[in-house]
């Protein structure tokens, strides 16, 4: 691999992204060849161990993984697996930011690897009956959505939880004596997007059960949870490693007249 010496100055990552822009300025006639393996510090995976796919890196620290990796791996912590620095205090993912210049340098560093990535994804798809999701390329029109996909249809029309990961619930009424009976769901069991909060479901008791917000308290373990929790760190923080539903309780209070 052929490169033309710039100087001490450009090193690291810097000299890899001024080579691929081709924005190196020839002042000697000497030339020399740089192996792959010297530069896999810059471009392999720490969780994975693999040549990026989908560059994703921390806005924190600067770090960078698989997309598929580090979405995984902050699933179960909030710091960064390299460094250890905290990313966010209860949404890591929201500090992550793909990095389409890093994705871009690999995929011209090594050999066919996006051309074998592109198969792996289109036998994904045959294999299972399901339409080729693309990426746009015109990054102006990108929303920065880490991991919803995109296809050709109009997203403008659709749902906005359309295609969040979706979690099960199990909606128990906490009562005792006289109100055991009362404000009892018919239909106790639910799926909804990771990203609903538990105000979002308070709404929807309130209208099956035809109460007022004031009367509705959605509890985990006999305490009241907050109207801003999502139901992915409800889930993440009490439910993880068992089996869903995960299992919430409301009360309804009555009114006073």
């Amino acid at each position: 691999m052929p490169i033309a010496r710039r100087g001490r100055d450009a090193v690291g990552v810097r000299k890899l992204s001024s080579w691929v822009r081709g924005c190196w300025y020839v002042t000697r006639q000497e030339e020399v060849k740089v192996k792959i393996k010297d530069l896999n510090e810059h471009i392999v995976c720490y969780l994975c161990a693999g040549y990026f796919i989908d560059a994703t890196t921390i806005t924190e620290c600067l770090h960078t993984f698989c997309k598929s990796c580090i979405v995984k791996y902050l699933q179960t912590s909030k710091y960064c697996p390299m460094c250890n620095i905290k990313i966010h205090e209860t949404q890591p993912l929201l500090n992550l930011k793909l990095d389409r210049v890093m994705q871009d340098i690999v995929y011209k560093l090594v050999p066919s690897l996006q051309e074998n990535e592109d198969k792996r994804i289109r036998e994904f798809y045959q294999s299972r009956g399901l339409d080729r999701v693309v990426q746009p390329t015109n990054e102006d029109s990108v929303a920065e959505t880490m991991g919803l996909p995109y296809s050709t249809f109009d997203h403008s029309k659709a749902h906005y939880y359309r295609y969040d990961e979706r979690v099960s619930l199990c909606l128990e009424k906490q009562s005792s004596g006289k109100e055991k009976n009362k404000h009892i769901l018919q239909q106790k069991y639910l799926r909804c997007s990771v990203r609903a909060e538990v105000r979002h479901l308070r709404s929807v008791l309130c209208h099956r059960l035809k109460a007022a917000p004031t009367q509705v308290q959605i509890l985990f373990n006999n305490e009241s949870l907050p109207d801003h929790m999502t139901m992915k760190q409800l889930w993440l923080s009490q439910w993880y490693g068992k089996q869903a539903p995960l299992i919430l309780n409301y009360s309804v209070k009555e009114k006073r007249r």
